[in-house]
């Protein structure tokens, strides 16, 4: 009933708009979709332009636009970098759709491009700390293991960051891996990797757009304080079937994409499986003689296009890892999204959006079940739904308004456990915690002159703590030590309202135009969170618990200000970017020595709370267009955190803290038929903790922090050298088709980059700590992949 009334409410607001807006107009609005030629799906960011006006616009997410503007003869040009420049004339005495297709370029050597936004869109548009990366460009940079990877490409990025080789998640400006909302066509995604983070959960042949927004954060977006990283998958060629995968060293996958309804509607079904276990199998000893470690996920979507305006479609994803050997452990996600897309009128655009999303993972001891007497099943999940009604009312080429809201629930089930031990079974599960959120936006996007640029928006949230559950009280300790419940705890109904938290986040930018190809450009966001990982490892695991804001855990709060110069030189070919950032970040949880975070029914009493601060600078250099193109970054920052109770109550480096973070990627066109390409990272060590001095006992040496400082050295420095080969195949496949191989090579020259630094007593005397480098990939790894279509 909750959803049912709040989308009502908004479908409401947005009828009244249309028809104030019916009332009121005096200018005719000439608006259409602009599509991709060759499999008809729209395009994101097109730049449409009134060449007797000097005005325009670009496309929605969904390649829609809108002009409202005198009555006259106009020329509408569509340009989008990667494809042809367009012309459309038009006759404007009333509202008119014009829906254009545009065709790629012819490829040649000299025009190679790694973006596919408008020229100039980087100076000119209001988005800063925004990353876009073609899907083109990641298939032909250099992976592990020859295999495309959407979250490794991104840790590329000035402001990107991870604590180390295999680490799932990634960070961004001073934020751990669950302050970024990871978005799946709108759905959230709550574990992105695959292998313990060799690998992400998204597959590239199902992915037709990434964007990663670290500052500057629009209003229509909430949830996360660090990120937004957008990923949006294909809808389908329109235009004719289409068949395209790989067969790789670890895994293969398999994309088919089938118009329907003579074009008006299509869909896309892509799935991969790995395969390690059974090339492995042979190899394997009786006791891993059933061993199973492998990861399969499953992308769908299907779109319909009813009439000019409305538009639906619905996507899904599920994905699961699978380990072990002679018990079973398992992990993975599930999603499924909803969407309608309607025209109420040729100056406003809705998207409404539902979605599931569900991350679990399980252990089983023995999964014979042969052994009754000893045994031990342990699960945990988190589950959201959410509707989300966005509307886009666009009042002038010059003025944009946006506005919508969302209802979010929670179910987070931290652990249902069964433990058997000679025969008698206990339950030692925890309760279900709930949990709802609701949030309501305007935003307003003005351009005050042909220089001067705004937006400004707010965005209310409130979230709701809700029963059925038991609260409890705990007992002020020493400050850093661990806190004791007062029992019992006070126990509330089903949906009843145990504490809740509202919070207004302001969000502004402005673009000051310095030249046709150079800007400033200002941000300021708040931003709030309710949901947090509990996590106290270096890297972040698949038992990691998700939980909800209670009245002793509240929301991360982060306010991030940021100021940038922007530039373009030889006609776009290049494009060079100074940003520098401050984030004060409050709330952020931290964990006692030893604590206990999983199966603990007082969880609470093991988490501290303080402050978060990071800033920093971050220089870019990309080029766009000739046979060598890429990017150079540098990122100069700082993260750190102050928690009562530890390091002396002084600010220290957060775990993911790395002051250097210089990476450059090239891409080399040598001939029609090879692409050579090229990835090298250097970044400052992690920080980690030893001990400070030792005490001598009974003949043992026990190393000691006698101040109890956090992170207070520092591992040694990464750095890394990737290389990869593209050749394009003369055979077509089956006919018609096709193909190409990638000759990779990961860690080029055998780097041992440690993962870790940890110490321990030497064997042979006791009396002798040691140091020692724990390297996740310490040697170079080559593979093979071919890639086909058709």
């Amino acid at each position: 009933m909750k959803y049912i009334l709040y989308t009502t409410l908004c479908l409401l607001l947005g009828t009244w708009l249309t028809g104030a807006t019916a009332r009121a107009q005096t200018k005719p609005t000439v608006s259409g979709y602009v599509r991709d030629a060759s499999n008809g799906e729209g395009l994101i960011g097109v730049s449409v332009y009134v060449r007797e006006l000097g005005t325009g616009t670009t496309t929605n997410p969904y390649g829609f636009y809108s002009l409202t503007i005198p009555s006259g003869t106009y020329t509408l040009v569509f340009t989008y970098i990667g494809f042809e420049k367009t012309t459309q004339g038009v006759d404007l005495t009333a509202d008119k759709r014009v829906d254009v297709e545009l065709a790629e370029e012819s490829s040649q050597l000299q025009e190679v491009t790694v973006v596919a936004e408008r020229e100039d869109e980087n100076v000119k548009s209001l988005e800063m700390s925004v990353n876009k990366i073609e899907m083109k460009t990641i298939r032909q940079m250099p992976a592990l293991l020859g295999e495309v990877d959407l979250i490794r490409s991104i840790q590329l990025l000035p402001g990107v960051t991870t604590v180390g080789e295999g680490a799932s998640g990634f960070n961004v400006r001073g934020g751990d891996i669950s302050q970024n909302l990871v978005l799946l066509d709108e759905a959230p995604v709550y574990n992105s990797s695959h292998l313990f983070g060799f690998f992400s959960v998204f597959n590239p042949d199902a992915v037709k757009d990434v964007k990663l927004i670290k500052g500057g954060i629009p209003a229509q977006y909430g949830g996360r304080i660090s990120s937004i990283l957008d990923v949006r998958m294909k809808e389908g060629n329109t235009k004719k079937r289409e068949i395209n995968g790989g067969i790789g060293t670890i895994f293969s996958r398999l994309t088919y994409e089938q118009p329907f309804a003579q074009g008006r509607g299509s869909f896309i079904v892509a799935g991969r499986r790995s395969y390690i276990d059974v090339l492995a199998k042979p190899f394997l000893n009786s006791d891993l003689k059933g061993a199973r470690f492998n990861f399969y996920d499953l992308t769908a979507k299907v779109n319909y296009r009813l009439d000019d305006k409305n538009t639906f479609y619905a996507s899904g994803y599920f994905g699961r890892d699978v380990f072990g050997a002679g018990f079973g452990f398992g992990w993975g996600n599930g999603t499924a999204t909803a969407r309608w897309n309607h025209v109420f009128s040729n100056k406003l655009f809705l998207n409404l959006t539902g979605y599931y999303s569900n991350y679990d993972y399980a252990i089983q001891s023995d999964v014979s079940g042969e052994n009754t007497q000893d045994s031990f099943d342990w699960s945990s999940k988190i589950i959201s739904k959410s509707i989300k009604p966005d509307f886009t009312y666009y009042i002038t080429p010059n003025n944009q308004l946006s506005f919508g809201g969302q209802y979010i629930h929670y179910d987070s089930r931290p652990g249902k456990a069964l433990a058997a031990s000679g025969g008698e079974r206990v339950d030692i599960s925890l309760s279900p915690r709930y949990g709802d959120e609701s949030a309501l936006y305007v935003s307003n996007e003005l351009k005050i002159t042909e220089w001067l640029s705004v937006q400004y928006g707010i965005r209310y949230s409130l979230y709701r703590n809700l029963g059925p559950g038991v609260v409890y009280d705990f007992v002020e300790v020493q400050p850093g030590e661990r806190k004791y419940p007062v029992l019992p705890g006070q126990t509330y109904d089903q949906g009843e309202v145990i504490n809740q938290y509202g919070n207004w986040e302001p969000r502004a930018a402005i673009n000051v135009g310095l030249s046709a190809s150079t800007s400033l450009k200002a941000s300021y966001n708040r931003t709030a969170q309710y949901l947090h990982l509990l996590s106290n490892t270096a890297a972040s695991s698949p038992l990691d618990v998700w939980t909800l804001s209670t009245s002793i855990i509240r929301p991360e709060l982060a306010d991030q200000v940021a100021l940038g110069w922007f530039r373009n030189f030889r006609d776009n070919a290049y494009e060079a970017s100074v940003e520098v950032y401050y984030k004060d970040m409050q709330n952020q949880i931290d964990y006692v020595r030893n604590s206990d975070l999983l199966l603990n029914q007082y969880v609470e009493g093991d988490l501290l709370f303080g402050k978060g601060r990071a800033y920093g600078a971050e220089f870019y250099l990309k080029k766009n267009k000739g046979k060598l193109t890429g990017w150079v970054s540098y990122t100069l920052s700082r993260t750190e955190r102050l928690v009562e109770g530890i390091n002396r109550d002084e600010w220290f480096p957060a775990r993911f803290d790395k002051p250097h973070n210089v990476t450059a990627v090239g891409i080399y066109a040598l001939s029609p038929r090879w692409t050579l390409s090229s990835n090298f990272t250097v970044t400052s060590g992690t920080p980690a903790t030893f001990p400070t001095n030792r005490f001598v006992w009974n003949g043992w040496s026990l190393p000691h922090n006698y101040y109890n400082a956090r992170n207070n050295n520092r591992i040694p420095a990464y750095h890394r050298l990737d290389l990869a080969a593209t050749l394009k195949s003369k055979r077509k496949l089956f006919g018609k088709g096709e193909g190409e191989w990638v000759f990779s090579a990961y860690n080029v020259y055998n780097r041992r980059n440690p993962f870790s630094v940890y110490t321990r007593l030497n064997e042979n005397d006791n009396l002798r700590t040691e140091a020692i480098r724990y390297a996740v990939i310490g040697t170079i790894v080559p593979a093979i992949t071919y890639n086909f279509k058709f």
